[in-house]
């Protein structure tokens, strides 16, 4: 784990627009802690700003679009592939324009300025999306399939399968974020011959030219199509050569387009908005899979947020407290112990646990037919629980016994039923003084909050 960083100073660059052609100049500006990664746009009225978020995207169509009702910035894959790639998470873009510049078809052409601006750390943790359980995007359409999978680090993997004699399989691996720079950035994207033909019919990609991108022959091109191309883009003439790709460049790795599309994936799910520990595999991807994708990953990691607290039960681990070692401690007694037994304890926290059968007395007349765990006794839990932690802590915990002061912030959240398991988590949200203690309560069963409240108790002597 490490802090949230930015750039330790401002610089700007210009390119032209891929699909726009247009000039736009960016300046990228060191942001604050908790900031996060957002666009500017200066040219326009109120110099309105947009947040890096999944849920800001609006289109998916050859490239990621993001906006809101007053602006939208196009193209933001390659740039925020770059950011992701050096974990910066704070940084403000202001451009003139809609469109981030295509510059030579990679994410180079950021990682270069952003490195001589320098990285630097700043003063708070960084918030990570940990992958706890698989999450899997398919579309049945394409044969795109996006998951990732519990790891202890980050690592990517994508895979591109084209009916191609030229691409067809390919596959690119990052494992954790130091070669990005050297080994997914330089990597260009590509287009197959014909598909850049129809762009150009369509007065599409007027930024273009042949070389920010890889393009593909995929089938014999008689040279008078190649000659017609070469003259659009400016271009004496173009030949295809034995690797089925336009001579105007040359692979920097044999498998580019793979790498490439890794780029790709890394730039879209940093929309999530905080980097993720986990393994992402990615076969077959593209602009309107990533997203959706990470729109899934949004859910969990919002799930994951609201659930920060929750404690993990593993029922093969040894309890600190068992039921005996609860009574010994405790006067209550059934039907009125509401403990099973504890199975964490720290200096200010501690959780309980009850393991709800259909024998509970309470449930014979709560409701027939419809049982149902009352509140004020998850409020009793609570209060059990947290008793144990305050009265464990006193010289003799068995001469000691808690009395409800107040109640306050009760919330009721969801039913607890026969064959439910009820986690009972209690924190101190001030030190005991005078035999006063403040806590808060919250209870799970599995992934969800079931009720929480704030308990004023006071311990007293027993006589």
């Amino acid at each position: 784990m490490m802090n949230q960083r930015t750039i330790a100073r401002s610089f700007s660059l210009n390119g032209v627009g891929l699909h726009s052609g247009a000039q736009v100049k960016l300046t990228f500006k060191p942001a604050p802690a908790g900031h996060g990664v957002k666009f500017q746009r200066i040219d326009l009225e109120g110099q309105p700003i947009i947040n890096v978020d999944v849920n800001r995207v609006v289109s998916t169509d050859r490239s990621t679009t993001i906006g809101t009702k007053d602006a939208m910035v196009s193209t933001v894959e390659h740039l925020l592939s770059a950011v992701s790639g050096l974990q910066i998470d704070n940084l403000l873009v202001e451009l003139d324009g809609l469109e981030i510049p295509i510059l030579d078809g990679s994410a180079s052409p950021f990682i270069a300025p952003l490195l001589e601006a320098g990285v630097e750390e700043q003063d708070a943790p960084r918030n990570y999306f940990i992958v706890e359980e698989p999450i899997t995007y398919r579309d049945e359409v394409t044969g795109s399939e996006i998951v990732a999978l519990p790891y202890d680090g980050f690592e990517v993997v994508s895979m591109i399968d084209f009916d191609s004699p030229v691409l067809g399989q390919q596959y690119a691996t990052l494992r954790g974020y130091e070669d990005y720079a050297s080994e997914i950035a330089p990597c260009r994207t590509f287009v197959f011959l014909h598909e850049l033909e129809a762009l150009f019919e369509h007065d599409l990609i007027k930024g273009g030219d042949l070389t920010n991108a890889i393009v593909i022959a995929d089938q014999l091109v008689p040279q008078e199509r190649l000659d017609k191309l070469a003259k659009r883009m400016g271009k004496e003439t173009v030949e295809v050569t034995q690797k089925g790709i336009l001579n105007t460049l040359d692979l920097k790795f044999h498998n580019e387009p793979a790498r490439h599309k890794l780029l790709d994936v890394m730039g879209d799910i940093s929309l999530l908005g905080v980097p993720i520990r986990g393994r992402i595999l990615a076969t077959k991807p593209g602009h309107g899979a990533n997203v959706a994708f990470t729109k899934l990953l949004k859910k969990a990691y919002m799930e994951q947020r609201r659930l920060k607290g929750r404690p993990h039960y593993n029922p093969n681990d040894e309890p600190v407290y068992n039921l005996v070692e609860i009574q010994s401690i405790m006067p209550h007694r059934y039907p009125f112990l509401l403990i099973d037994k504890i199975i964490e304890k720290g200096e200010n926290h501690i959780v309980g646990l009850k393991n709800l059968s259909a024998n509970e007395e309470f449930f014979q007349g709560h409701f027939p037919g419809n049982p149902v765990m009352p509140g004020v006794l998850q409020i009793e839990a609570m209060a059990q629980t947290g008793g144990l932690l305050v009265l464990t802590q006193q010289d003799d915990p068995y001469g000691w016994d808690t009395y409800f002061l107040k109640v306050e912030n009760a919330k009721f959240k969801n039913f607890v039923v026969p064959g439910d398991t009820v986690l009972f988590k209690m924190e101190l949200i001030a030190p005991v003084r005078r035999g006063i203690c403040q806590m808060r309560g919250t209870a799970y069963v599995g992934n969800k909050i079931v009720s929480e409240a704030e308990l004023v108790a006071q311990i007293v002597k027993r006589p």
